[in-house]
């Protein structure tokens, strides 16, 4: 029988050092553009990488989100935003991207391969 996973938000790395530390299984985290936690600190790209290190350390998957319900005038900047992410080193990079907005999708005209080439998880 599959275990639940203990899925906690972290808006900032010290909030997900203390959830790896007290035991979740996944976290999910936001960068500092196309994440709907606008009042959250939000994470730099080298806060992700020190984040996405320390988890993986203590084998909890970290999550990116990309999540804002996306007009045409909010996707400047995405197709550099998920390159940078996908150049990010093995072990920094995120377990799966959570994508809410379709409009990633049809701006980037993205594929499941793209994110294959670095999530475990497409979720």
């Amino acid at each position: 029988m599959r275990r639940p996973e203990l899925l906690i938000p972290a808006s900032s790395l010290e909030v997900l050092k203390i959830a790896v530390i007290y035991g979740a299984d996944a976290v999910y985290i936001g960068g500092e553009a196309f994440g709907l936690r606008a009042k959250a600190k939000n994470f730099s790209m080298e806060e992700m990488r020190e984040g996405i290190r320390f988890a993986h350390d203590h084998e909890v998957k970290v999550y990116v989100t990309a999540n804002i319900l996306a007009h045409n005038d909010d996707l400047e900047g995405v197709r550099e935003y998920f390159k940078e992410l996908d150049s990010f080193a093995k072990e920094e990079k995120p377990d799966a991207l959570k994508i809410s907005s379709i409009c990633f999708g049809f701006k980037l005209n993205i594929s499941y391969t793209l994110f294959s080439a670095f999530a475990r998880d497409f979720v």
